[in-house]
């Protein structure tokens, strides 16, 4: 008799896992909360969907296990998923590393998944919200019940998300399943999301994009740093650089109330010629305001901004200005300072981080606590920043789990 493995959750790692369980000869039925698969694909990349990046390296991701990731990925790559893809008739493209479907389009990468399903014949049930597994149930097999239908599979593969974008399904239903089977959960925080500040002057420098280095303190010293187009909003910031930075930052905001961080809009500078650069543009000072002295530093909202803080008026004289207040303002372009004090919700977040513990499960994904139950993508403790790491977290853990759930042999 051919093993019966059922997938909780049609997502990219989910998906994966039902069709590697299928290509090894497994009967697969993917139950999924939604009205259809992959639902969350389609918002990926900004709807290109990053399905992954040549340059796959431990710093991109974040775990409590990074011996137990690395293994993983040496065992499905970049190059696997590429191979993956292009088998299933997939066109790819890169840019700058970054991999994309040729056409640029998530609805194409989730096309060919749904094909691949339908071709190995993976029976998928919709609107199916798993509430309850058992294991070891009946002859060794394993239980599992949504609200009004019930199964019996040989292994259980669950890949129904963390708490990130629950509109697309990922609600925190897989944490209580994985608490079922016995497994305690490291805590969770949204990742890859905006982040609130108590600044009450953003409002003047909303809208504002600009390429900036982000330092994130904590204790006293610099505990990370990202560089990238910084985004300022009304509430706080966002861009590339504050949705690398979100996870710590979230982690710190459990234990206490704000974080601090600093902004530099001139990275490209050292010491050394920053104070080259001021002492060039005293020449300007004589015949210039103020605000036309400083202007063609940084985008005109910033220095305005900049110069209220530092206490001089747009309108005076450069020249006539007090040296002290010049000099802050300079300042203020290198280590501008905010003070986080909150994030946005889950349902803005990109991915969720915490979740099962790596230690939790064997090296193939399988449960140390529960013996037929596998976990794959973002219910695992494994996050990564952006740039596709996350997708190729989701594809390489939904192979591993998928292939061995369909070799696992219940007693």
């Amino acid at each position: 008799m051919r093993k019966t493995v059922g997938v909780i959750g049609g997502g990219a790692a989910g998906m994966m896992a039902a069709i590697t369980a299928a290509r090894q000869g497994a009967s697969v039925t993917i139950l999924e909360g939604n009205d259809r698969v992959g639902k969350k694909i389609l918002s990926t990349g900004n709807g290109k969907c990053n399905l992954g990046n040549r340059k796959l390296d431990l710093e991109e991701y974040y775990t409590e296990r990074s011996d137990r990731l690395k293994e993983c990925l040496e065992r499905f790559g970049t190059e696997d998923t590429v191979a993956f893809f292009q088998g299933i008739g997939l066109l790819l493209k890169e840019k700058n590393g970054y991999l994309y479907p040729a056409c640029e389009q998530a609805s194409a990468v989730l096309d060919v998944l749904r094909f691949e399903m339908a071709a190995l014949g993976i029976h998928v049930i919709t609107g199916c919200k798993v509430k309850q597994i058992l294991p070891g149930q009946k002859s060794g097999q394993i239980a599992v019940h949504s609200e009004e239908q019930h199964f019996c599979f040989d292994s259980v593969v669950i890949a129904c998300g963390g708490k990130a974008a629950p509109k697309t399904g990922s609600d925190g239903s897989g944490f209580q399943l994985a608490e079922q089977a016995g497994h305690k959960l490291l805590p969770t925080v949204p990742a890859l999301v905006q982040l609130r500040c108590s600044e009450p002057y953003l409002k003047a420098v909303s809208g504002v994009r600009a390429d900036a280095m982000v330092r994130v303190w904590d204790g006293g010293g610099c505990m990370a740093c990202e560089r990238g187009e910084l985004q300022l909003t009304d509430y706080g910031i966002s861009g590339i650089p504050v949705f690398q930075l979100s996870r710590q930052v979230n982690y710190i905001l459990r234990r206490q109330r704000e974080v601090e961080v600093t902004v530099d809009f001139l990275p490209d500078y050292g010491k050394k010629e920053y104070e080259i650069l001021q002492m060039g543009r005293k020449l300007l000072q004589n015949d210039r305001t103020v605000e036309e002295f400083f202007t063609g530093m940084l985008p005109k909202k910033l220095m305005r901004q900049f110069v209220k803080m530092a206490g001089l008026k747009p309108g005076e004289s450069a020249g006539a200005a007090d040296e002290n207040a010049m000099k802050e303002v300079y300042r203020l372009c290198r280590e501008w300072k905010l003070h986080v004090n909150g994030h946005h919700s889950y349902d803005n977040a990109q991915v969720c981080a915490g979740g099962v513990p790596l230690d939790q499960v064997t090296e193939n994904l399988e449960s140390l606590r529960a013996p037929g139950v596998y976990f794959a993508g973002e219910i695992l403790d494994v996050d990564g920043k952006c740039g596709g790491y996350n997708l190729q977290w989701a594809w390489c853990s939904g192979y591993l789990a998928g292939k061995a759930a369909a070799d696992f042999y219940g007693g």
